[in-house]
């Protein structure tokens, strides 16, 4: 493991929005690559600066998969090539994001197509081969729970499978991907540091007495689905168990989750995502069915997600993303109490190895391709919908205030970045932190 990363040691990180979604013809969907909607192919060499002069020793950065293998068995690095080397030149240790959320158009079936898992490894060996050295820590795949929950149940992007039987075979065929990709870059890069990125869950209860049982299973099956992925890459799903057979009733190929079983995988590095606001949801019943609803438990929640995924895992970990949407003050305030709660639990004795926040600047929100269309599992405000709709050709209606540098919007669709009272607020404890202790 790099030395950035061993026992012992804190990094203060963020990391570029990068989810890259280029749906194949047939989909009839756009292609949402936030790289390009943000400005960052325009501005990469000042964000990464940035990063560097925010006091961040690392950055989680994509590799946009369906830019980069534009064919099968050809691969086009060179706008990679200089960005990562830039990275290395300023001193950013990168954590590479090899898949986030999309695959190549040419994989007809996207996750579903029977190719992907050889495909993707075939991905993730030739990156771990080109860059070793340069970008030694990588993410084979970011947040395979929220990747199939788009893609496998909800059928937002490709494959767009719905329900539990599409999930599971999105998720399966994640997991194998997985488990292949990081056996290539291992075999590429024996000195890689895996860092296996996953969305956190928290779920409560908010119906009456009378949907009191509904909720409580319902909660206990998100909770039980939230963990699969990581349960399968680590091999610790056997088909004769409670998650196998459940698997298996939703049309998990058996093969498939033998494979898994037999060949455990080893990670390095547990990546927890949390945001205050959004990973915590309420569930209620309307209308006969039950909705979710994200609600905000600030820092104890993320010291919950942590302590759980501790006792359940038990790997050295990091928080891989976090911010919260609002103002300034409510984006300076998060990073006070989120690294106060992380200096806390390295006193107890967690082993926490990095902060990030992310992402570095706004970004637009997912329903930009959907033509404003709610995308997420949760209720979004009737007013944001209508104001994103009535909007054709701009962003600002789309931009998540979420960055340590607000995007805005001029004549002409330029975008200009502008640090505010977050970034001084990051500054502050990423330059004055006693965190390495």
């Amino acid at each position: 493991m790099g030395a950035q990363f061993e026992a012992g040691s804190f990094t203060w990180l963020t990391g570029i929005e990068d989810t890259c979604v280029y749906p194949a013809a047939h989909y009839g969907m756009p292609p949402l690559d936030e790289f390009a909607l943000t400005g960052h192919d325009e501005h990469w060499r000042d964000d990464l600066r940035w990063a560097r002069d925010l006091g961040c020793t690392g950055i989680r950065y994509g590799a946009a998969w369906p830019r980069t293998h534009p064919a099968p068995g050809r691969f086009a690095w060179e706008w990679l090539d200089e960005r990562l080397e830039f990275a290395q030149q300023l001193g950013l240790t990168v954590i590479a994001d090899l898949v986030h959320y999309g695959t190549p158009t040419w994989l007809d079936r996207s996750f579903a197509d029977p190719r992907y898992p050889d495909v993707v490894a075939e991905f993730a060996g030739e990156f771990a081969a080109r860059y070793r050295g340069v970008v030694d820590a990588i993410t084979p795949l970011n947040e395979p729970v929220t990747t199939a929950s788009f893609a496998g149940l909800r059928g937002v992007w490709p494959p767009a499978l719905t329900g539990w039987d599409g999930w599971t075979t999105v998720t399966t065929q994640l997991a194998l991907g997985m488990s292949r990709s990081i056996a290539a870059i291992r075999s590429a890069n024996p000195d890689a540091t895996i860092v296996h990125v996953e969305a956190s869950a928290l779920y409560e209860a908010a119906g009456g007495v009378s949907d009191a049982t509904e909720l409580a299973e319902h909660r206990q099956h998100l909770e039980r689905v939230a963990i699969i992925p990581t349960e399968l890459l680590l091999g610790r799903v056997r088909a004769e168990d409670e998650l196998g057979r459940w698997l298996l009733a939703h049309g998990a190929d058996p093969a498939a989750l033998d494979e898994l079983a037999a060949r455990p995988t080893r990670i390095d590095i547990l990546g927890v995502n949390y945001y205050p606001d959004l990973t915590p949801r309420a569930l209620h019943v309307l209308d006969g069915e039950i909705h979710q609803q994200a609600v905000n438990r600030d820092a104890a929640g993320l010291e919950r997600v942590l302590r759980d995924a501790e006792a359940r895992w038990g790997l050295p970990m990091m928080i891989t993303e976090t911010s919260i949407e609002g103002t300034e003050q409510v984006r300076a305030d998060w990073v006070a109490s989120s690294t106060a709660a992380v200096g806390r639990l390295r006193d107890e004795g967690m082993d926490l190895r990095g902060y990030t926040w992310w992402p570095l600047v706004d970004f637009v929100d997912w329903s930009w391709a959907a033509g404003g269309r709610n995308v997420e599992e949760f209720a979004v405000d009737a007013d944001v919908i209508a104001e994103r709709t009535s909007s054709p050709g701009r962003v600002t209606p789309y931009l998540r205030r979420m960055g340590l540098a607000r995007l805005e919007e001029e004549p002409g669709g330029i975008l200009r970045r502008l640090p505010d009272a977050s970034a001084a607020a990051f500054v502050e404890r990423a330059r004055g932190t006693g965190m390495a202790r």
